[in-house]
């Protein structure tokens, strides 16, 4: 569909015309999409063949264009409406209740105003988004079947966090003079990182739930690599030996060098994401080189598939330990920096380490501390190598067989790569 609306740009066709023609074939494509899904479902979805809702695609446009203030169009939709009424009426009698062809023939009678009133790919994206709901029903339906009804309270805390908390926050500083944050950076911190992890959440309950261990890694380390870990280490203790769990370890620490990559660029740090993304990409290639290193030298047979369960991210209780970690690592870098400079800021980022280093990160993103780029950088590297030495220790202890050694290892490697690359900038 965008080659129809560029090719007959190209053309020079009166914009008339080129509008005819391309809610003609918009209408003629919702047509044969509604047939297609007839016949592939085997169900009477009533009246509506491809010619039908081209004629009133056209007969939309017609409408619309006679006129300035649209009443012949409205009027048509009014009619319509009434005959769709009636015509709805007459099958619920019958007991056929369904209202897609109904609602199909009104998004088809609008395309007119949405193609004059928005750009044309908005209403190529409008048809698009109606064939795919059309095409997609038995995707629809199994998701529809999957989703718990407490999962649309989440999601009404989640635009309750976004749509109504964070505008009303001032963008003041927090009531500390020591304190170089304000409250909306740490609400928005907050949401960048509920954000990453509910989708991460929702890909795992959802989407790929029965998608192995593997998957399990990759999605736990967009969430907490630290909490898949030890998940994983546990499992790995428990089930037969098997080389996908040295593989899921590893590949949820490279989840962790995505995460804080896009988290650093989300917040509008974008010179710091780039000086971090040279030694971040060489640390998620070589992880992914060596699990198929690993995969490769070690044949082992299929694993119980069993998801990895993650605590919901978007958890009140959470989401007050964050803030108030983000206001803390925020105050005592502060306190750090005045006292003891940048050699300080380097032994706590090696402390913060061994805890929770997402608050700490964005905290230094957010405060003005008065500290090269370069530090700051640096601080950073300090703290994703020590949470990996942390990891390791989790995974060999709790693990307890050789491939748990192994993922700890690498680990351990990663750790001491970054605490020399972080030697070389100070």
């Amino acid at each position: 569909m965008p080659a129809i609306s560029q090719l007959l740009s190209v053309i020079s066709l009166p914009e008339l015309l080129s509008q005819f023609l391309l809610v003609v074939a918009l209408s003629f494509t919702i047509g044969l999409e509604l047939h297609s899904y007839r016949r592939a479902n085997n169900q009477d979805l009533g009246f509506g063949t491809t010619r039908t809702f081209t004629l009133i695609g056209v007969l939309g446009y017609v409408l619309y264009a006679l006129d300035t203030q649209t009443l012949f169009y409205g009027a048509g939709f009014i009619a319509l409406v009434v005959f769709l009424a009636v015509y709805y009426h007459s099958r619920s009698a019958e007991r056929l209740y369904s209202l897609i062809s109904p609602m199909l023939a009104i998004a088809t009678y609008l395309l007119a105003p949405i193609l004059a009133t928005f750009p044309a790919w908005f209403s190529v994206l409008f048809v698009v988004t109606l064939l795919l709901i059309l095409g997609e029903k038995s995707g629809i339906r199994r998701f529809s079947d999957a989703f718990h009804s407490a999962e649309m309270v989440t999601f009404s805390k989640y635009l309750i966090m976004t749509g109504v908390v964070l505008p009303l926050l001032p963008n003041e500083q927090v009531y500390a003079s020591h304190i170089t944050i304000t409250y909306y950076q740490i609400w928005l911190s907050l949401l960048i990182v509920s954000s990453l992890s509910y989708l991460s959440y929702l890909a795992q309950t959802y989407v790929f739930k029965e998608k192995g261990i593997i998957f399990s890694g990759l999605l736990g380390g967009l969430y907490s690599s630290t909490a898949t870990t030890i998940v994983l280490a546990r499992r790995a203790r428990t089930a037969e030996p098997n080389h996908r769990f040295a593989n899921a370890i590893i590949l949820a620490t490279a989840m962790m060098y995505l995460r804080l990559l896009l988290l650093i660029t989300f917040l509008g740090h974008s010179n710091e994401a780039g000086q971090l993304l040279w030694p971040f990409s060489v640390l998620i290639i070589s992880s992914v080189l060596v699990t198929i290193y690993i995969s490769r030298s070690h044949k082992n047979g299929a694993i119980e598939t069993k998801q990895v369960m993650i605590r919901h991210p978007l958890e009140f209780r959470t989401a007050i330990v964050f803030a108030l970690l983000f206001v803390l690592f925020a105050a005592v870098t502060q306190t750090v920096l005045t006292h003891y400079g940048h050699s300080g800021l380097s032994v706590m980022s090696f402390i913060v380490g061994l805890t929770d280093i997402d608050p700490f990160i964005l905290s230094l993103m957010a405060g003005d501390f008065q500290v090269a780029s370069t530090q700051v950088i640096a601080a950073i590297i300090i703290a994703t190598a020590s949470n990996n030495l942390m990891k390791a220790g989790y995974a060999m202890v709790l693990g307890r067989n050789r491939y748990a050694y192994i993922a700890g290892a690498w680990l351990i490697l990663l750790a001491l790569i970054s605490f020399f690359y972080a030697l070389l900038m100070l």
